[in-house]
């Protein structure tokens, strides 16, 4: 729907001005600590303390760019961490990948799609990647520098090359990095939801946690971390909350509070028409 693009930040502005069409109130404070009983959720904020019946997470993760110096300058600009995101813009480019483990081989050889100079930068970490993955740099001669990297030579963020610890001096134009994230579940984890080995929250197709009344989405779950996909468990997670409500208000007769004061005070049948 952007032929021409958009940036993440006008992206979230744009969405926050339709929000607030429809009467979003947003509060603008830290969340510190969760609380959960059977009433619902109590959320202790540095300035203020919020309850809700139902609780919807979407804080994201960050994405553990490597331990190199001045590389964080690069970020976005030619630093990055997802190849699908991301690999379509650098081709042509000379392409590195820092990293030892499977996933870096893997990030190498689909980058052979976008360019036929790509190496990887073990970063003078030891080389964990599998046997089948030792056998897939060999036959596709991808080389793998395992000196440390000293230093980024970039102007503006756009990098030109990196130095190695033995002087040696590898002309490269982008780097993706294969760090890991880090999930920011810790308020999940207080409010006692599951996670997986990687710290994510584990979701079912509705998004909701193992935590009743308790919902996640995004980049804080397993799925691929793009905005558009977050949006879309988003909305998954609306859904669900919506009927949710519905049927604990059935349960709990609280509708028919509501329907008592519409008897009262409107019209509740249609006039007829002659």
């Amino acid at each position: 729907g952007f032929p021409e693009g958009i940036s993440g930040e006008d992206l979230l502005r744009l969405g926050r001005q339709q929000a607030e069409r429809y009467g979003t109130e947003f509060a603008h404070d830290e969340i510190v600590a969760l609380e959960y009983d059977a009433q619902g959720f109590t959320l202790q904020g540095q300035d203020g303390r919020y309850y809700t019946r139902r609780l919807l997470l979407a804080t994201g993760l960050t994405h553990m760019p490597p331990e190199i110096p001045e590389v964080r300058t690069c970020l976005g600009r030619s630093l990055f961490f997802c190849k699908d995101c991301d690999g379509y813009r650098v081709q042509g480019g000379r392409i590195g990948i820092v990293g030892r483990n499977n996933e870096a081989v893997k990030y190498a050889l689909a980058m052979l799609f976008y360019s036929p100079t790509v190496v990887i930068f073990t970063n003078g970490q030891q080389i964990i990647w599998d046997k089948a993955h030792a056998a897939w740099v060999e036959e596709y001669k991808i080389p793998v520098n395992d000196e440390p990297v000293t230093e980024v030579d970039h102007k503006d963020g756009e990098i030109h090359s990196v130095s190695l610890k033995n002087e040696r001096r590898i002309a490269i134009d982008y780097l993706f990095a294969t760090r890991g994230d880090l999930s920011h579940s810790h308020l999940a984890r207080s409010g006692g939801a599951k996670l997986n080995a990687q710290g994510e929250i584990e979701v079912d197709e509705d998004m909701r946690t193992s935590v009743a009344g308790m919902y996640a989405a995004g980049c804080v779950t397993p799925a691929n971390c793009q905005m558009i996909i977050a949006a879309g468990q988003g909305a998954t997670a609306a859904q669900a909350i919506i009927r949710d409500l519905l049927e604990e208000d059935l349960r709990t007769h609280s509708l028919r509070r509501y329907r008592e004061i519409q008897m009262q005070y409107a019209r509740t049948e249609p006039e007829v028409l002659e």
